[in-house]
């Protein structure tokens, strides 16, 4: 399943109107699990960063998160950056529109040659890292480019299940995944390669979760790959829907899983 296409179609619709980018948002922030779990830790690591900080959204791509980042604390300085330089040049063109411009900028970078020694408190990374295959190159960039007692936070998908393969010889449910997800053990130690003293990890998507996430995302992306017709029917779609995925959603970032096919890890310089 190609999900770029996907996304674009989805980017042309909600940008026509800055009121319209901030309900896409908002909408991404309810149906998507990994942002609940994401701004789980954002919520906690904030507490300890009230004062002026800096932060880096390593494959910003709609630039949801660096919004959501914006509204924690006019004091946060955050720095996008992604491969797609539309998607830069369209993020710059929103944020200058809502007048955060000087608090948000967007820039082309390959995370594989980033080079920004010693500037950030946090990096962020949100289901990027399974687009990459020098992943060790970029953790080595992630903890250079963090400041001393910086963390790094990263969703990925986990070996168990992770990109919908449940088999050894199955394929990634998205095609530009290049691989289908990280064990516990392999991306902390690849992290430890790259300097890192301390990380955490923890499953997401666990039973709740990964219903949730076939209601809200798959079954609904599939559908608008068959056909663009789907967009007509996907508002009824999504009344009968949310509200069951909304339980599920908040059932799973309130538990602990032993398994998942998602990812939370966060490493410490």
């Amino acid at each position: 399943m190609k999900y770029d296409p996907i996304k674009r179609s989805l980017g042309n619709i909600f940008n026509k109107h800055p009121f319209l980018r901030k309900l896409f948002y908002r909408l991404l922030d309810l149906l998507l699990l990994r942002a609940w779990h994401i701004k789980k830790v954002i919520r906690s690591w904030k507490k300890g960063h009230r004062g002026a900080t800096s932060i880096l959204d390593a494959g910003s791509g709609f630039g949801q998160y660096s919004y959501y980042l914006s509204n924690q604390s006019k004091k946060w300085k955050i720095t996008g950056v992604d491969v797609k330089t539309e998607q830069i040049d369209d993020c710059n063109r929103f944020f200058k529109q809502i007048g955060k411009s000087e608090q948000v900028v967007f820039e082309y970078a390959d995370l594989t040659k980033f080079d920004k020694p010693g500037q950030y408190d946090l990096i962020l990374s949100v289901d990027v890292m399974e687009h990459i295959l020098e992943d060790v190159e970029v953790f080595k960039n992630f903890y250079a480019a963090l400041k001393d007692g910086g963390m790094v936070l990263i969703s990925t998908p986990s070996d168990q299940g992770g990109s919908d393969v449940h088999e050894h010889d199955g394929h990634s449910f998205v095609e530009e995944h290049v691989r289908d997800g990280y064990g516990v053990q392999e991306i902390e130690e690849k992290l430890k390669i790259a300097g890192f003293s301390k990380t955490e990890s923890a499953y997401s998507y666990g039973t709740p979760g990964k219903i949730s996430w076939r209601l809200s995302m798959k079954w609904p992306i599939l559908m608008l790959n068959t056909s663009k017709l789907f967009f007509i029917i996907l508002p009824i779609y999504y009344v009968l829907a949310f509200p069951i995925s909304y339980v599920l959603n908040w059932m799973d970032v309130c538990s602990k899983h032993k398994t998942g096919t998602g990812l939370i890890v966060k490493a410490y310089k």
